[in-house]
């Protein structure tokens, strides 16, 4: 069985891949299994306890998770301006002077710069499709889902999640890559939780680091959508 949820996004989404920068912040299309699963557990321990987040864990690691874009979605490309810390490259006897000039123009420890970033407007509802947990289990947890990707990524559930038979049409499965040719489309590499992933590597107070390749793995997804129109400022797409 797979609970089908619609989500309507009330404000821009973006969410970096793993290879994007601090200064060139291209966006994916869509939230990854990691965001999705993390949201999921983030909502049973705001709402059920620390307790239930932690007994729940091991179905959400274990959750198949799909999406449906929208018929069209617009990426916008902007550049906006940040702070980054400050690196002093010289000698180390001339280090202290260059860290006193850096304060007097106000650029230390932070400096300002600019940096590329993308948000994407969904025109429609963002469809999220889950197996692996029990729809009464799962119902409360979908219905507390404020935010997906980057925070101030708001989004609202639109309706009470359906059960569905089976997997429909127009849904891409996002916990599971490509293993021979890939279809047309457009290709998004996304994160997830890996096998030997544990609770305490996502406790913000534990001192477990996640490591990539084995509590943080990857896929190569194709969402069937394709630019239909660009410019300077934004890229149409469209799902086929």
């Amino acid at each position: 069985m797979w609970t089908i949820a619609q989500y309507q996004a009330t404000a821009f989404f973006s969410l970096r891949p793993a290879s994007a920068t601090s200064t060139g912040g291209k966006t994916l299309l869509a939230p990854t299994p990691f965001a999705v699963k993390t949201a999921l557990l983030d909502a049973a321990i705001r709402t059920q306890g620390l307790a239930q987040g932690q007994a729940l864990f091991p179905q959400l690691q274990a959750l198949q998770i799909a999406v449906q874009l929208p018929e069209r979605v617009v990426v916008n490309n902007t550049f906006t301006r940040i702070l980054r810390i400050k690196e002093i490259k010289t000698k180390a006897n001339e280090k202290e002077s260059a860290i006193a000039q850096a304060v007097a123009a106000g650029n230390w420890p932070y400096q300002h710069t600019i940096a590329f970033r993308e948000y994407v407007y969904f025109g429609g509802p963002l469809g999220l499709a889950f197996q692996g947990m029990a729809q009464g289990t799962l119902l409360p947890l979908l219905a507390q889902v404020n935010y997906l990707g980057k925070r101030g990524g708001f989004m609202q559930l639109l309706a009470a999640p359906e059960e569905h038979t089976a997997l429909p049409t127009g849904f891409t499965l996002l916990t599971q890559g490509w293993e021979s040719t890939f279809p047309l489309g457009t290709l998004q590499i996304v994160d997830d939780w890996g096998a030997k992933l544990t609770f305490d590597h996502l406790d913000s107070y534990s001192d477990q680091a996640i490591r990539t390749g084995t509590q943080r793995i990857f896929h190569q997804i194709v969402l069937p959508c394709r630019p239909i129109r660009s410019s300077r400022g934004y890229t149409l797409y469209e799902r086929f």
